[in-house]
Formats: structure tokens, C-alpha cells, sequence
């Protein structure tokens, strides 16, 4: 079942949108060479408790953390520890947060002090898909619309579109239907209406699409070790298009 949510329900959403934006904009000055990724985990916590939020992701299915964070060849799901960033390296933090039964999920990758032009523009690639998918997350189109448009400027950048793991509705629940591809076929799947909420979130690899998942049962990284990126956004469908809540 599709949720179409109220206005009352989506103003609640935005304020849990809120939220994870705004810890992911705090911990970002935190985001630098000889970290260790549990501290930037334990501020993300503290954070969204002092916003009078519960984290999202903290116990869900298991999940032991507030934040999922996923190094170089980590696409998603990393659970933070007593690893150090290091220059040169992109981080992919996901993270979310629940505000009076509602949810916010949101993610970026992040560079660690300088980086190279590869990374670079695997981030910037990366971003703009998310950017792309969304502008045809409107009225009239169809699920498939989204991620056609998410895969054919990946693949046009020689990237692999990750297939394995998809995107997905939200509100009372993280997951919820439909589910989101971030590759398809135009007019494919349900049509998108006004009041539809989904969760955005193109995972793009430098290299081959294939992934799999290490021994801690939830760190899915590359089969080729090349560096992946992760951007997410929650959003509304509005009367004409979307609205980001956590823009």
C-alpha cells in the first residue's frame, strides 16, 4: 500500500527532515583526516536527541547505531567504530530520525580533506542523479520515470548504478512502499500523486554496479573495491512537482 499523507502528517515529516539535515550540516566540520567514525556516530546522537528526535536507524532490524557510515569502497550500512578517516578518502553518512511517530532519512558523501578529480566528480555525479531522479518524482509520472532519469546520467558517466538496493516510500514506517529503483523504465511502475512521500537515494559506483555484503552482515561495499557515493533525500509530492524535506 502507497500512503497518500495529509498536510498535518507532512509538516511533521518536515520537521523530522529538519532534523537530519541538520546533523549531517553540524558533523560536517567534524568530517576530517584521523576521526574515528564512532565519534562522529556518538555526536549524531547527541544531536538529534537534543532536538527532541529519536535517531531513526538506532535498533532498527538490529542495527546497532545512529549513523550508517560507508568508507571509499563501502557503498551503504557501515556501522561506525574505531575506524580512522584518512586523507583523500570519501565517506557516505546516512542517517535518520523520528519526530512524534514520523521519519526523516537522509545521506551525503563527504570528502575527507582533499581529494582527487576521480572523487570528485564520483560526488558531484552522484549528487546531480539524486537531482535529476527528483525532478520527475512529480504528478502524472511513474515510479520508472525516476529512475530512468537516476540511471541514464550515471551510466552516461561511465558509473555503475547499483541494483541491488533501491529507495523506497516513507512515514510511520522507514521503509515503506513503493519501492524505488534507481534504474527502470519511463511510464514502468505506479504513478506518483499528490501526497506520496519516498526517500531518494542513488548509490553510484566508480566502477562495476555488483556489491556484497562483509562478514558484519551489514556493510555492503564493490566487488571491485572502487569508491562508491551515496546522496539521499526525503520528499513530498506536491500539486505540481516535489518538495525536499531535507534540503
Amino acid at each position: 500500500m502507497i500512503h497518500i499523507r495529509s498536510p498535518k502528517e507532512v509538516n511533521i515529516m518536515r520537521k523530522a527532515g529538519k532534523v537530519v539535515k541538520d546533523t549531517l550540516c553540524m558533523l560536517e566540520e567534524y568530517i576530517i583526516p584521523g576521526v574515528e567514525t564512532i565519534e562522529l556516530d556518538r555526536l549524531a546522537e547527541d544531536f538529534i536527541r537534543s532536538q527532541g528526535a529519536i535517531p531513526g536507524f538506532k535498533g532498527l532490524y538490529g542495527f546497532p547505531s545512529t549513523l550508517c557510515i560507508s568508507v571509499e569502497d563501502e557503498v551503504v550500512h557501515g556501522i561506525p567504530g574505531k575506524r580512522v578517516l584518512k586523507e583523500g578518502e570519501i565517506v557516505g553518512l546516512d542517517v535518520g530520525s523520528i519526530v512524534d511517530g514520523y521519519y526523516g532519512d537522509h545521506a551525503r558523501s563527504f570528502a575527507v580533506g582533499e581529494i582527487d578529480e576521480k572523487h570528485k566528480k564520483l560526488l558531484a555525479v552522484t549528487k546531480e542523479s539524486l537531482m535529476k531522479g527528483i525532478e520527475q518524482a512529480r504528478p502524472g509520472n511513474t515510479i520508472g520515470d525516476i529512475g530512468y532519469a537516476i540511471q541514464l546520467y550515471a551510466e552516461s558517466h561511465g558509473y555503475g548504478v547499483v541494483t541491488e538496493l533501491v529507495g523506497h516510500g516513507i512515514g510511520t514506517k522507514l521503509h515503506e512502499e513503493p519501492q524505488i529503483p534507481n534504474y527502470g523504465q519511463k511510464g514502468s511502475g505506479p504513478k506518483i500523486k499528490e501526497g506520496m512521500c519516498f526517500a531518494i537515494e542513488p548509490m553510484i559506483n566508480m566502477g562495476t554496479p555488483q556489491v556484497f555484503t562483509k562478514s558484519d552482515q551489514w556493510t555492503i561495499s564493490t566487488v571491485d573495491g572502487l569508491p562508491s557515493a551515496h546522496f539521499e533525500h526525503s520528499i513530498t509530492i506536491t500539486k505540481n512537482d516535489a518538495e525536499i524535506l531535507t534540503k
